[in-house]
């Protein structure tokens, strides 16, 4: 909506091209190199200021629910530039993303069904989540089964409640990490996650609350959520670190360089709360814009593309398609993914993280 507003207003739209480099001159932003994904076309943009609204990085990991795009272009885009990154350890899982088949691993399934009554089982039949409420929600959370039903029995009915939630509604960070550990500790589902179920629910009932996740997973994996469990498990699903700037004008510390939404950093600390990333854009994209507008005032000439820069970016994109060897680059994309996957996980040690820091060092040479 708000793309098709900035076209009807005269703004161009330049779909499927990709950015590779940032021009500097003076240290200051003049431009930047980029081809088109249609037909390979490469293309020079000159520019006084730029705002990167990239968003995360989620697509390095194996399992996640970003777009395809959420390669972290934007990141290295402004790392390479010189821009001061922030937090970059701090990443969120959301506990529920569908796990099988294979083709669909990483699909958020909504909290809502988990709202609507859906519990968490292990391979055994367990309802684990009672064992891993914190000491500090335990007065929030039901501690038996029969009070946590008739929490959702009360919220189904329209009724204000009088019960405690059931613990499958805690954080997102503590519901991962009891996922997490219920796998460590041989209690995982068929294919490594936890058993979502909401088939005691009646079947209209599940029907009229959940419309989408019925076709989601009927469409996509061939289960039908009013008769059959699911198998989700945690999937990497935002990045609070990124590119640091300031607070009121977004600019970096590139000068000409701006940053909003996910691929900036300082706004949600460590753990983003639900709903707040909306808010992140359309608060921090306004404040990118005026202080882009308020660098442009205040600029004397215009930064010009330096030929040799543009030489080096037109070779490091040919010299690749004239190679008769060399790795495959799907190869080391799948190699990268599951290296993160399994030493940067929801919980790290020392001893993993410099395990994968060793991995990566050799997927770059």
């Amino acid at each position: 909506t708000l793309q098709q507003k900035g076209i009807h207003m005269g703004m161009d739209v330049f779909m499927e091209f990709t950015v590779r480099r940032l021009f500097q001159a003076d240290g200051r932003i003049s431009g930047c190199f980029a081809y088109d994904g249609n037909d390979g076309s490469l293309h020079i943009f000159k520019a006084k200021t730029i705002i990167l609204a990239t968003g995360g990085i989620t697509r390095c990991w194996e399992v996640c629910s970003g777009s395809w795009e959420y390669t972290g272009e934007g990141h290295a885009l402004a790392y390479w530039a010189g821009a001061q990154m922030g937090d970059m350890e701090f990443v969120q899982f959301h506990p529920t993303g569908m796990i099988w088949p294979p083709s669909v691993k990483g699909i958020l399934v909504t909290e809502g069904v988990r709202g609507e009554g859906g519990t968490l089982r292990n391979s055994e039949g367990n309802r684990f989540m009672f064992d891993y409420v914190p000491e500090m929600y335990a007065d929030e959370f039901a501690d038996t089964e029969e009070e946590a039903l008739g929490w959702v029995d009360e919220v189904i009915s329209g009724k204000l409640a009088t019960k405690r939630r059931p613990p499958e509604l805690l954080t997102r960070d503590v519901v991962a990490k009891a996922i997490n550990s219920e796998r460590a500790a041989g209690r995982a589902s068929e294919h490594g996650g936890a058993y979502l179920d909401i088939s005691w629910r009646d079947e209209d009932e599940v029907k009229k609350k959940l419309p989408g996740m019925y076709h989601q997973f009927k469409e996509l994996a061939e289960v039908d959520i009013t008769a059959q469990q699911m198998e989700v498990g945690p999937t990497l699903h935002y990045y609070m670190g990124g590119i640091r700037v300031d607070a009121e004008s977004q600019m970096t510390n590139v000068p000409g360089l701006f940053a909003a939404g996910e691929c900036g950093t300082g706004l949600h600390g460590a753990n983003r709360l639900g709903g707040n990333s909306l808010s992140d854009l359309i608060v921090f994209g306004a404040r990118a814009g005026l202080g882009a507008k308020a660098y442009l005032d205040k600029l004397s000439g215009t930064p010009a593309v330096q030929q040799e820069q543009v030489h080096e970016q037109m070779r490091s994109v040919i010299d690749f398609l004239n190679r008769e060897d060399g790795e495959n680059p799907y190869v080391v994309v799948d190699d990268l993914q599951t290296t993160m996957e399994q030493h940067v996980g929801i919980v790290r040690d020392g001893t993993e993280l410099e395990e994968g820091i060793e991995k990566l060092q050799k997927l770059k040479e």
